[in-house]
């Protein structure tokens, strides 16, 4: 068996390495927003998803982590002390880690922070746009909202 063949999907990562509490949270959150869209004027929901479209998810933010913390070891190690060189490494061990799995240790906090994935983000959008009516299906409850919305991938 191949080491690809034994990688989550990438779709997958994040979620199977974030405990279940801070997962259901973060759907809990996510039917929030959505219900209160529930008969809004389409006006609101447009305004809605360009916000969700703006929305940094878990991936951009570990990679600006990342990269900001690489640069600030170049620099202290280029400037101050050799020994902050360590410091990419490690960050570029962990994001290596973070790709593979889908798990490095900034991650936990970002998620209890409420950082979603770029999937969990996509699913309120297509959630809101059925409710707006752009889908065929009408649906009354933001539960059958986010439900639908998996069914569009």
């Amino acid at each position: 068996m191949n080491i690809a063949a034994r990688l989550p999907a990438t779709e997958e990562r994040v979620p199977k390495n974030t405990s279940s509490k801070v997962n259901h949270r973060i759907q809990g959150r996510t039917l929030h927003d959505v219900s209160r869209f529930i008969g809004a004027d389409p006006v609101f929901i447009d305004e809605r998803i360009r916000q969700l479209k703006r929305e940094w998810d878990i991936e951009r933010t570990l990679e600006a982590n990342a990269a900001s913390l690489g640069l600030a070891g170049l620099a202290l190690g280029s400037f101050v002390d050799r020994r902050f060189l360590i410091l990419p490494a490690l960050v570029s061990a962990f994001l290596l880690q973070h790709a593979l799995q889908g798990w490095c240790p900034p991650m936990p906090l970002l998620r209890r922070l409420g950082i979603r994935t770029a999937r969990e983000i996509h699913d309120e959008i297509i959630a809101l746009r059925i409710l707006r009516g752009d889908f065929l299906e009408r649906v009354d409850t933001p539960e059958r909202a986010l439900a639908s919305a998996r069914n569009w991938y």
